[in-house]
């Protein structure tokens, strides 16, 4: 009889250890980016005048919890040499060694340390950042928001190409191709 009720009540213990560390598997989950609904920007000013470039090949794997954003992590990937400034030259241009360094450094990436609730809504992301074989921590402000079954997150992150030495030589003066580099990104991800 002993046997019986240790038994019983073991089977329920399992049990209820088996939900308890379920649920907080399944209520971060992991999303699936969507690359055709994706992008990643920048904007530069060269001699002061406003240029856009994008990268056209990145990864990014998103644990996400709309109930508890600090449980989510993001990791972004980007292939440096889908840099494309819409001209084949300048493509090619700043693959060398002087800015982004490719054959070197074939990759930038962003790797999420907190994320937490900020203010108007907005979700506060602090990670780390390399581009270029350097690594900085960085924090932005993150919109998330619902469209359909996707989740929608945007940012913008500031920051400055001679820190991560992009523009080296010549090129690191800043009276032709200003410091202040903006990252703007939309990620569309779903289940």
């Amino acid at each position: 009889m002993l046997l019986r009720s240790t038994s019983g009540g073991m089977r329920r213990w399992l049990a209820v250890a088996a939900i308890c560390v379920a649920v907080p598997a399944i209520a971060a989950t992991a999303l699936k980016t969507d690359p055709a609904k994706s992008a990643v920007t920048i904007t530069f000013k060269q001699l002061n005048v406003p240029v856009d470039a994008k990268f056209k090949k990145f990864t990014a794997a998103i644990t996400y919890d709309a109930a508890k954003p600090e449980t989510s992590k993001a990791n972004v990937d980007i292939d440096v040499t889908s840099f494309d400034l819409g001209d084949a030259d300048y493509n090619k241009e700043v693959m060398k060694k002087e800015w982004f360094n490719a054959a070197q450094f074939p990759k930038a990436s962003f790797v999420s340390s907190q994320i937490k609730p900020g203010a108007a809504g907005k979700l506060d992301v602090t990670g780390k950042l390399t581009i270029k074989g350097k690594t900085t921590d960085v924090s932005f402000p993150l919109t998330v928001k619902k469209d359909g079954v996707n989740q929608v997150f945007e940012g913008v992150l500031p920051i400055k190409r001679l820190t991560y030495n992009i523009g080296e030589g010549e090129w690191k003066d800043t009276s032709m191709v200003a410091d202040e580099v903006t990252i703007k990104f939309r990620v569309v991800a779903a289940q």
